[in-house]
């Protein structure tokens, strides 16, 4: 992997600075991850009968994002990016046999300026928005942990992925 530049969480923050900068640290690391690669080694799988591929990953953290951030903050009805029209299906995001690098980061990267817009003009982390999905009101604090587990989560796919495609390790 190239350098690692991302910057770690405070040791001292508030609870909003700690939840931030955990989540960007590991938005950092899924970037850094498949830093480096070309689309096709993005698009390598695990192994069958898996679809999950670093760039899979990436799509699935875009439709992830949208979902707790936008759909549940802004635009309740806002379409998910690979699900069928109507549909909310995060297994679509996986399928990244045709996509590229400049599809599935560009999307993503919008979302995440999307989220963290959303997360830096909210008063509190009180703040309460609608998850259509459950029908039921949450938090952005409840929103940034969830997001913030399922990044720990899938960084954890990009460390075998990452191996699997070049034996890097690490980080």
């Amino acid at each position: 992997m190239t350098t690692d530049d991302r910057v770690g969480p405070p040791h001292l923050g508030t609870e909003r600075e700690t939840l931030r900068a955990f989540l960007d640290y590991h938005r950092a690391t899924l970037a850094m991850k498949c830093a480096g690669l070309s689309d096709d080694d993005l698009r390598q799988r695990s192994m069958p009968p898996s679809t999950l591929s670093l760039l899979g990953l990436v799509r699935h953290l875009a439709e992830v994002e949208r979902a707790w951030f936008r759909r549940v903050f802004e635009d309740n009805a806002a379409p998910m990016l690979w699900s069928p029209p109507g549909e909310i299906d995060f297994q679509a995001a996986y399928e990244a046999s045709t996509s590229s690098r400049s599809e599935a980061f560009t999307a993503w990267e919008a979302e995440v300026e999307t989220s963290r817009r959303i997360e830096r003009a909210a008063g509190s982390l009180d703040l309460t928005g609608h998850q259509p999905r459950w029908g039921e009101d949450v938090s952005l604090r409840m929103v940034m942990v969830h997001v913030l587990l399922e990044y720990g989560r899938h960084n954890g796919h990009a460390d075998l992925l990452r191996e699997g495609v070049d034996g890097t390790v690490g980080a």
